[in-house]
């Protein structure tokens, strides 16, 4: 899988980001919540990021 970082909250790899794949799809880097009270299969994930990240992708045209 070939990955593309679009958009991130600060210059360093450890910030919540937005990247796309050569696959048409998007991987998100963020915090993992642990108080979200909801059924998560085991084989998925939360991600929580900041709404900017994607007000930022949006203002640049990334997505």
């Amino acid at each position: 899988m070939k990955v593309t970082k679009l958009v991130s909250t600060c210059e360093h790899d450890n910030c919540p980001t937005l990247y796309a794949t050569d696959r048409g799809t998007f991987l998100v880097q963020g915090e993992t919540p642990a108080d979200h009270g909801l059924n998560i299969p085991g084989h998925e994930n939360l991600v929580e990021i900041p709404a900017d990240l994607i007000r930022k992708a949006i203002r640049g045209k990334l997505i």
